[in-house]
């Protein structure tokens, strides 16, 4: 009796969606937004390129959608960390170690957006600065929550050296893997707690 193929199974809309940013997340990250291929990007997913254009629109229809939803795990992962601590040096732990540990698993990506900014469409750009704006105001929300001495100017600087130095220590971790998430987690959150310690209520 001769072999026979087995039929692959026809992926639903949201599963083909997720795949198709899947790959793509992957293809920006290894050969930049200007070196990505729509074509390329079908291949691997082992669809056409109308097929494609049809779900997102065009390639930077594409990497808005990576945007968006990276945002929107970013978010979820943080929110949630933070919701399980006890006191305020652990929420600064918990949230530090859910950042890095989700740009872990984007870090090409997260390090193509910070290296080449200018390579990026507008859109993708404006896609990253909401996405610092939505951790910014879960980082204020809760530094006012558990520093409620501390002026509101101190909170608003406070969060956007949280952001900027996060940042920056993320993009040096791409090149030092040696570094883990929870030694970077442990860098930021002691060096942002001696500054912020003063405020907290006792």
């Amino acid at each position: 009796m001769s072999g026979t193929t087995p039929r692959r199974r026809r992926m639903s809309r949201p599963e083909r969606e997720r795949q198709m940013l899947d790959v793509a997340e992957r293809v920006f990250g290894e050969r930049g937004y200007q070196g990505a291929s729509m074509d390329e990007i079908a291949e691997r997913c082992g669809v056409s390129k109308p097929m494609i254009y049809e779900y997102f629109g065009s390639k930077e229809g594409l990497l808005q959608a990576c945007l968006d939803r990276s945002k929107a795990e970013l978010f979820e992962v943080t929110q949630k960390a933070m919701a399980g601590a006890t006191d305020p040096e652990d929420i600064l732990w918990r949230g530090m170690r859910a950042y890095f540990g989700f740009i872990d698993s984007h870090s090409l990506t997260f390090a193509m957006l910070l290296r080449q900014p200018l390579s990026v469409p507008q859109q993708g750009v404006d896609a990253v600065e909401a996405a610092r704006r939505q951790q910014s105001e879960l980082i204020a929300a809760t530094l006012a929550a558990f520093a409620p001495h501390a002026p509101e100017a101190v909170v608003t600087a406070y969060t956007e050296i949280i952001i900027g130095a996060s940042e920056r220590l993320a993009l040096w971790r791409t090149g030092h893997p040696e570094v883990t998430v929870d030694e970077a987690a442990r860098y930021m959150t002691d060096f942002c707690w001696r500054g912020l310690s003063p405020y907290v209520a006792e």
